[in-house]
């Protein structure tokens, strides 16, 4: 069996994965990133790197593979611009290919995550496929024709960057209004319960800093029944349907999976957002689209970068 390294870069953590060639993870190897400048976030990617190398199941791995936030320029692996980090133009392929003989392949870490859900999860055997990953951000991935769709300047994907509410939402970080990212991610579901808690006064879902607030919390308190967490979790599941629903008539998938942490959730965030869906759905045919929860979890970064470094891109060279 033949083995590469799969990273999945996120803005908490990093994670090497030892990938087998049938999407089996041999061994992980994890640290927190707290400084997110480039330099100190580079080492944390070289550490978990380092830590996978000289795993004996790494032995004869074939090349490395790296899912990073933001817009990435594909033959250099140059981060252009990640709002994560806060980082335009930075080197990450150049100064990996510096420290490592093997190839290095460096691309979005959500179409790294779809590539992986589409070849060995929930979504392998579609032809016209969408990953949603859906937690502090919402990143995506489209698959048409059995294809990972790149777009003209690799940025074919952005799912979470288009309006659904420009004139009444929330600030998205890349500076918009009304963003699917800003109104449906777990972040979004944390700015739903503060715009509707004055109308719960006695609430007690917002007894804490709100930095301590967090989403599992919110979701937790609408299945217990609490009015406050209710509200809340049905503007968050409203403005989720309505960004689906639009993807359903940019694309016609037979199948949207949703990933990343909000998506734990499972049948209570499915139910939720269905039948809104079939509402608004007009030009295909109600209920075409299967809506599912994502089979990988958060392996599904690490093997889709592993599955792009064993066919030598995102697409096979």
């Amino acid at each position: 069996m033949r083995k590469a390294i799969g990273v999945d870069l996120g803005g908490s953590h990093v994670t090497a994965g030892i990938v087998g060639d049938d999407g089996s993870i041999l061994g992980q190897y994890e640290q927190d990133i707290e400084d997110r400048s480039f330099d100190a976030v580079l080492g944390a990617v070289k550490n978990v790197v380092d830590g996978a190398l000289k795993d004996g199941k790494a032995k004869d791995a074939v090349a490395i593979g790296i899912g990073a936030p933001g817009n990435i320029e594909p033959r250099s692996g140059a981060v252009l611009y990640s709002p994560n980090f806060l980082w335009t133009d930075a080197p990450l392929g150049d100064r990996l290919r510096k420290e490592y003989s093997l190839p290095i392949f460096v691309a979005n870490d959500a179409r790294c995550a779809t590539l992986g859900e589409h070849t060995f999860g929930i979504g392998a055997g579609t032809q016209n496929f969408v990953l949603l990953t859906i937690g502090t951000g919402i990143g995506g991935g489209i698959v048409s024709g059995g294809k990972l769709l790149i777009g003209n300047r690799a940025g074919a994907g952005e799912i979470g960057h288009h309006q659904i509410r420009p004139t009444d939402g929330f600030i998205c970080g890349c500076g918009k209004r009304g963003c699917f990212e800003a109104q449906a991610s777990g972040t979004g579901l944390i700015r739903h319960a503060f715009a509707v808690a004055p109308s719960f006064p006695r609430s007690k879902l917002l007894d804490r800093e709100r930095d301590k607030l967090g989403s599992k919390m919110i979701r937790r308190a609408a299945q217990a029944g609490d009015g406050h967490g209710l509200a809340a979790w049905r503007n968050f599941a409203s403005d989720l349907a309505l960004g689906l629903a639009n993807i359903i008539a940019f694309v016609n998938p037979e199948m949207i999976a949703l990933g990343g942490g909000v998506s734990t959730a499972g049948e209570f965030m499915l139910e939720s957002v269905r039948d809104r869906v079939d509402e608004l759905t007009t030009m295909v045919p109600r209920g075409s689209t299967q809506i599912v929860v994502a089979k990988l979890g958060n392996d599904a970064g690490q093997v889709g970068a592993a599955t792009m470094a064993f066919q030598g891109g995102l697409t096979p060279s």
